[in-house]
């Protein structure tokens, strides 16, 4: 369900599709793991559509346990419709997007 590959020093998470309710736990299982275990995390979007509003939840809850611990969050390749609802909820303001 999620790529997971390193790319200098950076943790790189690539779901394969949608990030909705009936993934988000295994999605945030997934992230809590990960969040341990590395110091830079980047999600690539390229493969997702829709974010709904649990796997925004996963991304808010996984972005505020990196920034506990001083680690970094970064939303990559992420498609016009999901960065403009990124901002108009403001998180684009939270989350480092590329």
């Amino acid at each position: 369900m999620f790529k997971i590959s390193h790319v200098n020093e950076k943790c790189v998470v690539t779901p394969n599709g949608n990030i909705v309710a009936s993934i988000v736990n295994e999605f945030r299982d997934e992230m809590k793991s990960i969040v341990d275990e590395e110091k830079q995390i980047v999600i690539d979007l390229s493969n997702v559509e829709m974010i709904d509003s649990m796997g925004l939840g996963a991304l808010i809850a996984t972005h505020n346990s990196m920034q506990k611990y001083d680690k970094k969050l970064e939303l990559t390749n992420i498609s016009k419709d999901l960065l403009s609802l990124m901002k108009t909820m403001r998180l684009d303001q939270h989350f480092k997007i590329n």
